[in-house]
């Protein structure tokens, strides 16, 4: 028997017949509680399941995302460091084609991501993305400069933000504060654009947003409110609009780099842990010179923007057996996602064996040290001062150490230089009465020099610190994986994003697996995850089983059990002994849910007349919850039952809304049914509004 009670809604179940408040507002019994429960400090003493047993249910309609009929799967990558678009024709999925070369992009490459950078005129409109936006901004005059609005890796926010909501703002470069959700609702409109504008092109006429299907990638460890976030940017963008939510699908980008790879060709790919040559490398070269050759096959072989991936599985897939594991790790700017997949013939199906894993360990990390080793040299007053007075300036000596960032290697004997921007080096003069040259020679930071040539001089070793800290930390997280116990015989690691063509990394990645895993780099990795992004697109059913990243409940009120529940959680109400707080599971962490299974619960209001239930959900990172006090236990959000345009039951009575909650998918969804009138109720889980 289990009951729970809440402010505004209620739903009992006893061993014989419903028992009911009608009353909201009730007086909780003298000394009844000894320490105050966080569900009544909020009001919500508990909800009631009217089903209070774990009940799952296999939905029949495995994927009812795949029944709209669209034309075109567009995928936006949505990175810190850079962002791009490709798409697919729904009758040619075999052809994926890649988005057209931005302007201001390196001569000679046709499908590199563009930068993501966005710039906002003075009175905060947007203006342009980008290069465009990086270029624009580069050109302006300093005074002006600092009325402009340009922001970069702001993606990071919405994973470090703790209590992300939609009033949640970001700071541009000049110190000035814009609202997150409007700079990723321009960023969206921005790859819409861009997006519709080419298909227009292509099909000779105006190409109908309804007819395309939406993709955006997040990382695997987001937690549900950014996930949610980035929807919401997107119906800000007018993307897609709420009243069809299925076309838009929130894509986990190790999940798409893991179904691009199970299509890889032999001659798409590197492999570090080849014991023979494969595509004419061996092996034993440098890690950074076969990567380098491989841009190079790249190059030389691409024709147009169309990829052509297999319409099975590919060559390396055969190498696979039933029930073979692999991992995936998608190294971005911001983050570091750690995936371990089993692959499930004929098919090639795809199960996660555990849950995502990582943390913010990507190739920003490394921009930040560098800016710690300025600080160490010049001083943190005077780096913070010339971001406010000259941020242009910043932006680019932070494309200048980019550059050079990318030619560091294990095997590298020669100096690195940087150029610092003339503005730094008056400024510099400005603010402390010495030049920049002096300030080297006092900082005894021996491994940096200064170049007659207006640069820094950094030795190889120098470089390679910076990298330490963020490669540490990912190799830390990779052996932590290795020994877990679902992570055992893993036949390949596929290292992905744009910060897997690192060969210090690369290098690291070796050392760590001494063999146990072949490493299999694929070329142009830094679109695998967008290229896989549309493969999920066209066919969102391939992962069939994931695990959940956390425990997910609610509170409700159970039967006082003496000896089994604590004394403080005692409630007596009209006689009856009740215990407060007690965790509802819906679904515990690191449980497997496969697509289109359910958890049901059962509600009803405390009043006839009721037009809204709302519920408050729970989630903790332990796999077991008793309370909804315990530590680590927290509030993440709520679910909204919307009772209004239903027919309200005869008097007497009872009203049981069934509530059905999908865990299976990359985003966690809600459905209602009025039992009743077997019409359907209004669900809605909100991650945001905390």
């Amino acid at each position: 028997m289990s009951l729970c009670l809440k402010a505004d809604a209620l739903a009992i179940r006893t061993s014989n017949q419903p028992f009911h408040w009608s009353n909201t507002e009730w007086k909780w019994p003298m000394g009844a509680m000894a320490t105050p429960s966080p569900a009544k400090s909020m009001g919500d003493p508990g909800i009631t399941p009217l089903s209070p047993t774990h009940i799952q249910v296999r939905d029949t309609d495995q994927n009812a995302q795949t029944g709209a009929s669209f034309i075109v799967v567009v995928a936006i990558d949505f990175g810190t460091t850079s962002s791009g678009y490709a798409y697919a024709f729904v009758k040619e999925p075999e052809c994926i084609h890649t988005m057209r070369r931005w302007e201001g992009g390196d001569p000679g490459v046709s499908n590199q991501k563009t930068p993501t950078t966005i710039l906002l005129t003075p009175d905060r409109k947007f203006h342009s993305f980008g290069y465009a936006a990086r270029d624009f901004y580069h050109d302006l005059d300093p005074t002006e400069s600092k009325q402009w609005l340009y922001l970069e890796k702001f993606k990071m926010k919405l994973h470090t933000t703790a209590n992300l909501s939609i009033d949640t703002e970001l700071h541009a470069a000049n110190g000035k504060k814009v609202k997150a959700l409007d700079i990723f609702a321009y960023a969206l409109a921005f790859f819409k654009e861009q997006a519709l504008k080419e298909l227009s092109d292509q099909a000779g006429a105006d190409f109908d947003n309804a007819d395309v299907r939406w993709v955006i990638t997040v990382p695997a460890i987001w937690k549900m409110p950014a996930k949610q976030f980035m929807r919401e940017a997107a119906y800000k963008a007018s993307l897609v609009c709420r009243e069809n939510p299925e076309q838009l699908i929130i894509a986990l980008e190790p999940e798409a780099a893991s179904i691009y790879c199970r299509k890889l060709r032999l001659h798409q790919m590197v492999d570090l842990g080849a014991k023979t040559s494969m595509n004419g490398y061996s092996p034993t070269d440098n890690v950074g010179s076969v990567m380098t050759q491989a841009k190079e096959h790249v190059r030389r072989n691409r024709q147009s923007r169309t990829f052509l991936v297999e319409n099975v599985i590919g060559e390396l897939w055969s190498e696979l057996t039933e029930g073979d594991r692999y991992v995936v790790v998608d190294c971005g700017g911001g983050t570091v996602d750690l995936t371990v997949h089993q692959i499930r013939m004929p098919e090639g199906h795809l199960k996660e064996l555990y849950k995502a894993s990582g943390g913010p360990y990507g190739s920003i990390g490394i921009d930040y040290e560098f800016e710690k080793l300025l600080c160490k040299i010049f001083g943190q007053d005077f780096i913070d001062q010339f971001k406010i007075k000259r941020p242009a300036a910043w932006v680019d000596l932070m494309i200048a150490f980019e550059s050079r960032k990318r030619a560091a290697a294990p095997d590298r004997t020669n100096p690195l230089n940087i150029n610092l921007p003339f503005s730094f080096i008056d400024y510099y003069k400005k603010f402390r009465g010495h030049s920049v040259e002096h300030a080297l020679r006092k900082s005894n930071v021996d491994f940096v020099k200064w170049s007659s040539q207006g640069m820094l001089r950094m030795s190889p070793d120098a470089m390679n610190a910076l990298f330490k800290p963020t490669i540490d930390h990912i190799i830390q997280h990779l052996r932590e994986l290795f020994d877990k116990p679902e992570v055992t015989d893993i036949k390949f690691l596929f290292l992905v994003g744009g910060f897997a063509e690192s060969p210090l990394l690369q290098r690291a990645v070796q050392d760590m697996l001494q063999g146990r895993s072949r490493i299999i780099i694929p070329h142009d990795v830094g679109l695998t995850i967008l290229k896989g992004a549309v493969l999920f697109g066209l066919d969102p059913g391939v992962i069939k089983v994931r695990r959940s990243p956390l425990t997910y409940g609610v509170g409700v009120l159970n039967r006082f059990v003496e000896g089994k529940h604590p004394p403080e959680k005692l409630l007596v109400k009209d006689g009856t002994r009740w215990c407060t707080d007690v965790f509802d599971t819906f679904i515990s962490a690191d449980q497997s849910v496969a697509l289109g299974e359910t958890v049901k619960r059962s509600y009803t209001p405390a009043k006839p007349s009721q037009q809204v239930i709302v519920i408050h959900i729970y989630c903790s990172e332990k796999e077991r919850v008793a309370f909804i006090s315990d530590p680590g236990v927290r509030k993440c959000g709520t679910l909204r039952l919307d009772l209004s345009g239903t027919e309200a039951p005869a008097p007497g009575v009872r009203r049981e809304i069934q509530t059905l909650m999908q865990f299976g998918d990359t985003e966690i969804r809600a459905m209602a049914l009025d039992v009743s009138t077997s019409r359907s109720v209004k669900a809605s889980i909100d991650f945001l509004s905390q």
